[in-house]
């Protein structure tokens, strides 16, 4: 065993391996990788103190490029990706287009981002069937999906219950959503809420949120300030990363550059997304900063903070980057279900509805004292203290760099659900930004295109950095025009977009249909059962694929024109004439609602699927 967790991904190429099975392999030995090797050094939830790297460490920089980090490992997964959307593209069977001439004329990588919205548990188990349908290791994703489309990216974000999916992949050693949903050592174990984990068992329910009570103790004990939002992370740990070390209570989210798939750019460079909003204030998509965590940094391309941190010491006493003590550091801060948690934070009102839950009395009355000393006014904050942006020198205001705390709060309250801002960043230079809708926007908890209005609409605010998002319309014309009921592409001709301030990556708009199963379940809906589980991952799949091929057998077809367009048109090269179909097909054409056409904001769906997308009966293709 020592052996083979010692092969380095030289080995594997060695062995002549195609790129699914290398990333299978290397994926398989680092399961034989013990976490605890990135966990906090105190063994547990609260973060500890160390050694600082040097005497003169300075973990701030100003946001005007990608970190060096970033960059050394984009060049190793560049030459992963270009291969697999190689691969990707010659699936879709082009009549005259000649795939090795384009790969040869490209002057730079195609760059893809995939972005999972906000929604809970449905927003988790929705994304996760239409990520399974672009990754080659779910079966039969190649034949009926858009298999080997994960492979070729470069970039996955989630935000809320999308980041929930997402950061499972990444810490449970990029594990399939197949082996997510086995439930094995409690992984996406369901069946009951975080509130009454141990469902009948009470003493079950109770011994966990005793050791929950000891974690969130532990931190304050060390000198940490704690929130609703520490009680929250560390009881979706639980479900997020299994049972064992008190549900992984010191792994931390900075230990993914840690894995061997992700330091040899195996798999996608992850994202998690929250907002800044201090207690008592609102956010709006104008005013609102953006913060993204990934395996290396925290922070944030807006113009009110405009600067990262290194994500593995925060917790440390700075100022303006430097450490105030430069022989003390502090690690284990970043905690796993913190992040996640911090991501998620709206889900802290759930905690708070105690009354309209049907928990045992005994339940209730532990909740009440977990949730007796918390500040009234931070119900839904993530208080990152002490602030690691403090009196920062790159910030164009001192809102943030005068406090010594941080407040953050679910990347979803400036109505931006789908985490979009981290890829339409110049510096990362995206292409094509692969956007799943799972939000609840309607009365029915559908998707109404509400959160790329948002992205859209931001774009013009004065705490934006350079960003750019192509022209969408209005929430009405995304219902009364049918966008929600299939992909739609926005910015797909760059000719059109010469009036923002640089051409954005085309976006490639997937909302959330039921097609097989209600789908459309209540962002607050804290349970699901085997059964359900699986179907609406199953309908996912299905969004993904187009009902796996049978209502557009082209689909793969036009999701590589849609990946190639942007690198077509700086060769100034013309599409090929499928693409032209394709994008007649999918691409917004400009038309906005009028006021005069009659349209329902409800679902029109009939036991065979959706009459107004035109879904096939249901019972016409078996996986």
């Amino acid at each position: 065993m020592h052996y083979a967790h010692n092969l380095t991904v030289n080995v594997l190429y060695q062995m002549k391996l195609s790129t699914e099975q290398t990333l299978a392999l290397a994926i398989a030995l680092s399961h034989f990788t013990s976490k605890v090797s990135a966990w906090s050094p105190t063994n547990g939830y609260a973060p500890g103190t160390v050694s600082c790297p040097s005497t003169d460490v300075n973990f701030l920089r100003d946001a005007t490029g990608l970190s060096s980090e970033e960059s050394d490992w984009l060049a190793l997964r560049n030459q992963q990706t270009q291969p697999a959307l190689k691969k990707f593209i010659e699936r879709a069977n082009f009549a005259d287009f000649n795939i090795e001439e384009f790969f040869d004329e490209i002057q730079t990588n195609i760059t893809i981002a995939l972005s999972f919205s906000g929604g809970g548990y449905r927003a988790m188990l929705n994304g996760a069937g239409q990520l399974s349908a672009l990754d080659e290791r779910t079966v039969n994703a190649t034949e009926y999906g858009l298999g080997g489309l994960f492979q070729s990216s470069t970039y996955l974000a989630g935000l809320s219950g999308g980041n929930w999916l997402t950061g499972s992949m990444a810490l449970n050693n990029w594990s399939t959503i197949d082996e997510l949903a086995n439930n094995n050592n409690g992984v996406w174990d369901l069946n009951h809420s975080i509130l009454d984990s141990g469902g009948l068992n009470i003493f079950s329910t109770l011994g966990r949120f005793i050791e929950i009570d000891h974690a969130v103790d532990a931190k304050k004990a060390a000198g940490f300030n704690t929130s609703i939002t520490d009680i929250w992370g560390r009881a979706l740990s639980y479900q997020f990363f299994g049972s064992d070390f008190d549900g992984y209570a010191p792994l931390t989210f900075s230990s993914i550059k840690d894995g061997e798939a992700f330091q040899n750019a195996l798999v996608p460079f992850p994202i998690s997304v929250a907002d800044g909003r201090a207690p008592g204030t609102l956010v709006i998509s104008g005013n609102s900063t953006i913060f993204e965590f990934n395996p290396f940094e925290m922070g944030t391309w807006d113009k009110s903070v405009h600067a990262f941190t290194d994500l593995e010491y925060l917790g440390t006493h700075v100022t303006n980057g430097k450490p105030d003590n430069s022989d003390i550091c502090v690690r284990g801060f970043d905690n796993a279900g913190f992040v996640m948690g911090t991501s998620s934070s709206l889900f802290n009102q759930f905690l708070l509805q105690l009354n309209s839950t049907a928990l045992e009395s005994a339940l209730k009355s532990v909740w009440r004292y977990f949730l007796s000393d918390l500040d009234k006014h931070e119900d839904d904050i993530a208080v990152y203290a002490p602030n690691p942006f403090f009196k920062a020198e790159y910030a164009a205001s001192t809102d943030v760099a005068d406090s010594e705390y941080l407040y953050l709060v679910d990347g979803g309250e400036d109505l931006q659900n789908i985490p979009i801002a981290p890829f339409i960043q110049p510096e990362r230079d995206v292409d094509v930004i692969f956007a799943f809708d799972n939000s609840a926007d309607t009365d029915d908890h559908l998707p109404d295109g509400a959160s790329v209005v948002a992205s859209y609409e931001r774009q013009f605010g004065i705490i934006n950095s350079e960003a750019s998002f192509p022209y969408v319309p209005d929430t009405n014309t995304f219902l009364a025009h049918g966008l929600t009921t299939k992909p739609t592409f926005f910015g797909c001709y760059a000719s059109n977009l010469t009036e923002l301030s640089r051409v954005p990556p085309l976006v490639v708009y997937v909302p959330n249909v039921p097609y097989t199963t209600w789908s459309n379940t209540s962002t607050f809906k804290m349970s699901y059962d085997a059964d359900e589980k699986r179907k609406i991952i199953q309908n996912g799949f299905e969004v993904s694929s187009r009902y796996n091929m049978t209502m557009d057998s082209e689909w793969r077809k036009c999701v590589s024109c849609a990946i190639m367009q942007r690198s077509l048109e700086a060769l100034n090269e013309p599409q090929p004439a499928e693409c032209k179909s394709c994008f007649d097909e999918y691409c917004w054409d400009g038309s906005v609602y009028s006021g005069d056409e009659n349209f329902t904001t409800s679902v029109n769906y009939t036991q065979t699927g959706n009459s107004q997308a035109g879904v096939p009966d249901r019972s016409s293709i078996t996986l």
